[in-house]
């Protein structure tokens, strides 16, 4: 297997935990077994672009929410401030 660039990176520091984290909880809701192993690559496509597409709504619902000016969940970060136009 190729060993290219890893661009696939999280753009805030510290947040890699936290997405673990995520992965692993809507992975149980999804019905998936984690991998005892962290390794991911053993389970079918299918199911890892299950719980990617899953994490993908979770963070759309999240972010719609904070625009519209709902209230945020517990631990959630805040939307940034609106940057002045010139």
């Amino acid at each position: 297997m190729a060993q290219g660039q890893k661009t696939n990176r999280a753009l805030v520091r510290g947040a890699e935990q936290a997405l673990d984290q995520f992965k692993y909880q809507v992975a149980g809701e999804v019905g998936i077994t984690p991998p005892p192993d962290g390794y991911w690559g053993d389970l079918p496509a299918r199911q890892c672009g299950a719980v990617g597409g899953h994490m993908v709504r979770r963070m759309i619902q999240l972010a719609e929410q904070q625009m519209a000016g709902g209230a945020t969940p517990p631990g959630a970060v805040p939307p940034a401030a609106p940057r002045p136009t010139r």
